[in-house]
């Protein structure tokens, strides 16, 4: 079932609500991939009913960024999110979710959407803890699911949620990778073949630094030397940022000590793509 209007999907879920059901949220932009999938099928285990939002949110694109190419295929979608679980997959248009005249946003104060992705993306997380906010008001959810691909994404909504006190169980699940390593993203289909087989350096580094620090090292600046120096060797690739943060914090460290988020961002042609590790 597709709902593209809030009323409609809140009498839907309000009526589930009322018997005692459990609803879970999968927040996406669309175009699904097994990653989202799996967040899917995760919330259907933990919930009675299962809301999947598939909506490209203006908001947390820059004009120079790829909003009106983002890929977009809304029958695919409901396919494969029913089949994974889904009861209702909720499509509003922009109009639906900004009506005119919209000028409240919800914004993260602080460093921690600054560092990362929030350097080259400077209004990106004020779109995101907007669009997520609204979906939270709309949905009203027991538990929403995220990838721990967008890792910094998790941690600044769940700062989000202690700051307004909003009482939602936040499940952040492990990347999903292609057998290949590459973790999986919707903008992969972005990627020309050797693009794709050149973005294999960011698993491979990843993993080369994780053995790393299960070996001993300890050193944050070596870690990012080392993941950089890999990357660096592929021509193909224009480093955005390799960094190593605690988390969900997002505090640098000079040593990893404590849970710690090891995260990079590189661009392949036109194509930025991320990844990380999280130490335990």
């Amino acid at each position: 079932m597709i709902i593209d209007k809030i009323e409609p999907l809140r009498e839907y879920l309000n009526g589930k609500r009322r018997t005692g059901l459990r609803v879970g949220l999968v927040p996406t932009m669309g175009y699904l991939h097994e990653g989202h999938l799996s967040l899917i099928r995760r919330a259907k285990k933990e919930n009675n009913v299962v809301a999947v939002s598939i909506f490209v949110n203006p908001t947390q694109f820059a004009p120079n960024e790829d909003f009106e190419a983002y890929p977009r295929d809304i029958a695919r979608d409901h396919a494969l999110a029913t089949e994974a679980g889904a009861d209702v997959v909720f499509h509003p248009g922009v109009a639906e979710m900004y009506p005119p005249n919209s000028s409240t946003f919800v914004e993260v104060g602080g460093e921690m959407t600054k560092v990362l992705c929030g350097t080259s993306r400077p209004t990106h997380f004020r779109g995101v803890t907007t669009v997520v906010n609204m979906l939270f008001n709309i949905v009203n959810p027991d538990n929403a699911y995220f990838g721990q691909k967008d890792a910094q994404q998790a941690a600044v909504i769940e700062k989000m949620l202690r700051d307004l006190h909003l009482g939602i169980n936040i499940v952040v699940c492990p990347i999903v990778r292609e057998t290949s390593g590459l973790a999986m993203s919707s903008r992969n289909k972005y990627l020309s073949e050797a693009e794709k087989t050149a973005a294999l350096v960011l698993s491979r580094s990843l993993a080369a630094a994780k053995r790393a620090i299960d070996k001993g090292q300890r050193s944050s600046a070596e870690i990012a030397k080392m993941i950089t120096e890999q990357i660096s060797k592929e021509p193909m690739a224009k480093i955005d940022y390799v960094s190593v943060y605690s988390y969900p914090d997002l505090v640098a460290v000079e040593k990893i000590e404590a849970r710690t988020l090891v995260a990079l961002a590189v661009r392949f042609g036109k194509t930025r793509l991320i990844d990380n590790i999280i130490i335990e």
